[in-house]
């Protein structure tokens, strides 16, 4: 699962059930959240059940998995209980079986078939041919929008980002500082750890984090949250160039129609225009399509025949730095953890310094998030060496942030008293699997976890098949 599915899942998870009965009401969203968020296991699953009328046994499922993969099997089942897209069948007498919920079944079945008056899938306006927008046009507008979210993040730097015309309405400002992406203080302006960390992901991940972050503040906005989330998915299910009419929309998805222009995820000529145009941001909502590292490739690759985002920065044994870029945005992001000195118009060059990196960690940036950044954008002839970085740089980097921190703490779940080793290895091994164990202790029989809803739901699983064998 990727970066943003998690993101966007680990949000799914914690709605009620109520509200997944709404959302599941509509075809686009059923299918939107088969595509993006199964693996598939999981899918294969729900295909196998998806056109059974009755209830498919435990034993009937297994069949569909290879014996080595039990661990598989209960992972996808688990989390599609979770996202209350199966659940188990009450049959007294007989053995444990689960069945597809409706209304998610009947909503597939009809995405997949076609067929309906629903239009969950939008209502494609018929705009004369001197009003329509090319895709480049788009990609540039989505582009400018996007890029200028992100130079308002590390305008700290205090290089203008605003030199193509892009100005943040409160509304959106107020969003990223909701998020704990920046600081403000007065008219300053600083980038925060989880910021930076927003920074380097690719950017669908970028745009799922911030719609989240919509999503938790749409009620205190007075949004219907399912509102909110259907036209999320739908977006990611229509086409990139073709206009689309406003008129089957609610009130809470007109009012979202201005707050996505902001982030350049729909375009429109203006506020009282009758229709919108989705952008790549958008249509890639619910795929792994044109999820770059960076915004300006995201679209530079769309448009054109490259297929990789060349690196740009060199650094050397004495840190010395240069970066092959005259992006404002890629600049003021080097100048987050580096002083630079020169600059001409296709490179600047710099240099990293005790004072720069403490500087950065000060602002909460960690010497990983530096030494991934370097090392993911780190130009083609560094990669012709053995170490991409030079190791004193990263060893100098960590030792950095090591003069200013002796104890990290994480948030977290600890598990404990456990009656047997084999009542404990098990969600122990479970947790390691998914990601979320951080310590265990297994003399013991202790492990701490970052999160713990999935942990709990194996263990509640594990105790409900030892009943039932029992």
């Amino acid at each position: 699962m990727s970066a943003s599915s998690v993101r966007s899942f680990e949000y799914l998870e914690s709605l009620p059930g109520t509200v997944f009965n709404r959302l599941y009401k509509q075809p686009s969203t059923a299918l939107a959240i088969f595509r993006r968020m199964l693996p598939h296991l999981a899918k294969s699953l729900v295909m196998a059940m998806l056109y059974i009328t009755r209830p498919l046994p435990v034993t009937d499922l297994e069949t569909w998995v290879r014996p080595g993969s039990r661990r598989d099997q209960d992972t996808a089942v688990d989390l599609l209980e979770r996202l209350q897209i199966v659940k188990r069948a009450v049959e007294p007498g007989k053995p444990r079986s689960y069945v597809l919920t409706n209304p998610f079944a009947s909503s597939l079945r009809q995405a997949l078939t076609g067929g309906g008056n629903h239009k969950s899938f939008g209502v494609p306006s018929d705009v004369k041919s001197r009003e329509s927008i090319s895709p480049a046009q788009l990609d540039d507008f989505a582009r400018r929008q996007w890029e200028g979210v992100l130079g308002y993040m590390v305008g700290s730097t205090g290089i203008d980002l605003r030199n193509e015309g892009v100005n943040l309405s409160p509304s959106v400002k107020h969003l990223l500082q909701y998020g704990g992406l920046v600081d403000v203080r007065g008219r300053s302006v600083d980038i925060t750890q989880d910021g930076f960390a927003f920074v380097l992901q690719e950017v669908n991940a970028q745009v799922w984090t911030v719609l989240v972050l919509y999503l938790e503040n749409a009620e205190q906005l007075g949004m219907d949250r399912v509102d909110v989330l259907s036209f999320l998915f739908m977006l990611g299910s229509l086409e990139l160039g073709q206009a689309y009419s406003k008129a089957n929309l609610t009130e809470t998805q007109l009012q979202m129609l201005l707050d996505l222009r902001d982030f350049g995820i729909i375009y429109q000529d203006n506020p009282d225009s009758d229709t919108y145009y989705p952008t790549r941001l958008a249509t890639t909502l619910t795929s792994d399509a044109g999820a770059l590292r960076s915004a300006s490739a995201n679209f530079d690759t769309a448009l054109s025949s490259s297929t990789n985002d060349k690196g740009y920065v060199v650094i050397e044994t004495n840190y010395r730095i240069y970066a092959y870029t005259s992006s404002p945005l890629q600049i003021a992001i080097l100048s987050l953890f580096a002083r630079l000195s020169t600059r001409y118009p296709n490179m600047v060059s710099g240099k990293m310094t005790r004072e720069s990196v403490r500087r950065a960690i000060s602002m909460g940036i960690t010497g990983d998030q530096i030494i991934d950044f370097l090392y993911t954008h780190a130009h083609a002839q560094m990669r012709k060496n053995a170490n991409v970085l030079p190791p004193t740089v990263v060893d100098q980097i960590r030792l950095w942030q090591i003069e200013g921190e002796r104890m990290k703490s994480t948030v977290g779940f600890l598990f404990k008293d456990f009656l047997s080793a084999a009542e404990y290895d098990g969600p122990c091994q479970y947790a390691r699997d998914i990601g979320v164990l951080v310590w265990k202790n297994d003399a013991r029989r202790m492990f701490f976890v970052t999160r713990h809803e999935q942990v709990a739901a194996y263990l509640k699983s594990q105790k409900e098949k030892r009943k039932d064998g029992g």
